[in-house]
């Protein structure tokens, strides 16, 4: 080793793969910062598709990576004693910089891509499964408190003119902002207001734009988010968050990804988990847009799970048994581990591919806080003994193409892993009434949100809805998940008088892409009274006309507004009307 790590082609092998990270990260950089101009300009669909290409630049530039480094080394590239060296000078190059853990994780990616790496090799990746802070909660050279000025509202006027967009109203945006932070807080007492601090960077998702920060609080510092919104006549301060539980849904696991252009990453994940100390690392990196460290931090939150559990059983999540997935998790950690078993039950007739590509228009779509984030993982290892018996026995009889037994390990070759949720069937029988019949309405909001983003469940058992711990009901489920405008909704017809005393299956005739939402009740399973409430508050998600007015309305180009918080966020505006979004319920 010594020798190898004094090879000059080590040391230019190492700075190939550093200037291939800087490299990513610039054109990364590129497509985060066009979200401003896109904001400005009104320019949605580039917006989009800047999105999709940030997602899918992540595998294609791994495979211009490893080209350009097997062009430098040749042979070489199959020793592993050499990429051991490489990793070590590379070690020393990245150390101290305050991107280090995301230019490792590019090294890691790499290593593990052309080596096939099962598990973890130590010795050719960088392997650091302690509890380190991942950056500066004080964020140097990034967050600044409010200018000053003679009131709050004149201090939050000057902070948004900074930002440089073409408000409609600033003076009216920075009295409301300022009223609604005093408000909701209760700190009229102080004309300056509460103690504010933002970040420079702005933070930009779908087509609102939004200001991050902290307030002072009785009780301690708080989140603070103004969501900013681009109508025709200009930019306004649509709403402001200062409760956790809001902040944390808006940075939550079921939303795309923001683009927000900030020097160190590591530091603005720091700085919110210190504000939002429940919320995992893993998951703001990558909502932060940085996903392939958001899947390093999860592997290393389950493995210091396992280090400090020893004892720590993998079970069969609680819920209806998959027909396309065997779903094993922790008992002590909330992720759920999804398998693509070998053969589907009756009646689904998809292959392993159709499956792979559910998950992949999920990645590439706006989640509007309604799918759940399913990171991808390949050859993951697992203690065997961690494994209930009954679990194990499932994995290795069902799901043996992907999953292989070790002796003393278990190898699962691919898998998806997601925040593990309550279902909603089991939530709505087990919790008392008010909460059931919440979850339930939001079941019926959650529908609705989907369908307006252009977004079919496909199957709409409450088994295949979670309810996060914000009481937020979310779907999980794709097997059966398409675009909005691929299905065709139908009226059920009136029998015949032949028909009237035969099963409804034999004789409505009905296609493979034909869907008839009045007859979604009747596999609900619901107790009436939850139904029935169900019905009164959602009765659009189950009239066909209703998804074909939806249906009509995105393919004529039309938008629906589905905001990522509750009306209670927004701000109260008197005699300024906005443009005309969608009303909030289905059919209302």
């Amino acid at each position: 080793m010594p020798t190898l790590l004094t090879d000059p082609l080590v040391q230019r092998a190492a700075a190939l793969v550093l200037d291939a990270f800087e490299d990513y990260d610039a054109r990364f950089g590129d497509l985060t910062r066009r979200a401003r101009r896109r904001f400005v300009r009104r320019d949605w669909r580039g917006a989009q598709a800047d999105a999709v290409a940030r997602i899918d630049m992540q595998d294609g530039f791994l495979a211009e990576a490893l080209g350009r480094f097997e062009a430098l080394v040749g042979e070489r590239m199959r020793s592993r004693a050499f990429w051991a060296a490489v990793r070590e000078r590379y070690g020393e190059l990245t150390s101290g910089r305050a991107d280090a853990a995301l230019a490792r994780t590019l090294f890691n990616s790499m290593s593990r891509r052309f080596f096939l790496t099962e598990g973890v090799a130590p010795a050719l990746e960088f392997h650091e499964p302690g509890d380190g802070a991942p950056g500066d909660p004080s964020c140097p050279g990034e967050l600044r408190p409010l200018p000053d000025g003679a009131d709050a509202s004149e201090r939050w006027r000057l902070a948004l003119r900074s930002r440089g967009f073409p408000h409609r109203d600033l003076e009216a945006d920075a009295r409301a902002i300022a009223d609604a932070v005093a408000g909701r807080l209760d700190a009229h007492a102080d004309a300056r207001g509460p103690d504010v601090d933002l970040l420079d960077t702005v933070f930009y998702r779908e087509r609102r734009a939004y200001l991050v920060g902290r307030v002072d609080a009785p009780g301690g510092p708080r989140p603070l988010v103004v969501a900013l919104v681009n109508e025709p006549e200009g930019v306004r301060a649509d709403a402001v968050l200062v409760e956790r539980d809001r902040v944390s849904m808006l940075f939550g696991h079921a939303h795309s990804w923001f683009h927000a252009d900030l020097a160190r990453v590591g530091d603005a994940v720091a700085f919110m988990h210190a504000l939002l100390p429940h919320k995992p690392v893993s998951e703001l990196y990558s909502v932060l847009g940085r996903g392939k460290q958001g899947k390093t931090e999860r592997f290393r939150e389950i493995q210091r799970h396992f280090a400090a559990h020893p004892d720590e059983q993998l079970v069969r999540a609680d819920g209806v048994r998959g027909m396309v997935m065997a779903v094993f998790t922790p008992r002590g950690l909330p992720v759920v581990f999804k398998v693509i078993r070998d053969r589907f039950a009756e009646p689904k007739d998809s292959v392993r591919a159709d499956i792979e590509g559910k998950y992949r228009l999920v990645s590439r779509r706006d989640r509007v806080g309604r799918l759940v984030e399913a990171q991808e993982f390949r050859r993951l290892r697992f203690p065997r003994a961690a494994f209930e018996p009954a679990m194990l026995r499932e994995l290795l009889e069902e799901c043996a193409e992907t999953v292989v037994d070790e002796g003393d390990a278990v190898l699962v070759r691919h898998c998806y892993a997601e925040r593990r949720l309550r279902p909603l069937d089991l939530h709505a029988r087990e919790r008392p009434v008010d909460e059931a019949l919440r979850a339930v309405i939001d079941y019926g909001q959650a529908v609705t949100d989907l369908a307006r983003s252009g977004i079919f469940p496909g199957d709409l058992l409450l088994k295949n809805f979670g309810v996060s711990r914000h009481g937020r009901a979310l779907f999980y489920d794709f097997d059966e998940l398409c675009l909005l405008e691929d299905v065709r909704f139908r009226d059920v017809p009136e029998p015949r008088e032949e028909d009237e005393t035969r099963p409804l299956e034999d004789w409505l005739y009905a296609r493979r892409d034909d869907v008839f939402p009045a007859l979604f009740t009747r596999f609900l399973g619901l107790a009436p009274p939850l139904r029935e409430a169900l019905l009164e508050a959602h009765p659009g998600i189950f009239r066909a006309g209703w998804w074909r007015e939806v249906q009509a309305r995105l393919r004529g180009g039309g938008h629906f507004d589905v905001a990522p918080y509750p009306d209670a966020a927004r701000l109260a505006r008197p005699g300024l009307s906005g443009t005309a979004t969608a009303p909030s319920r289905a059919g209302s």
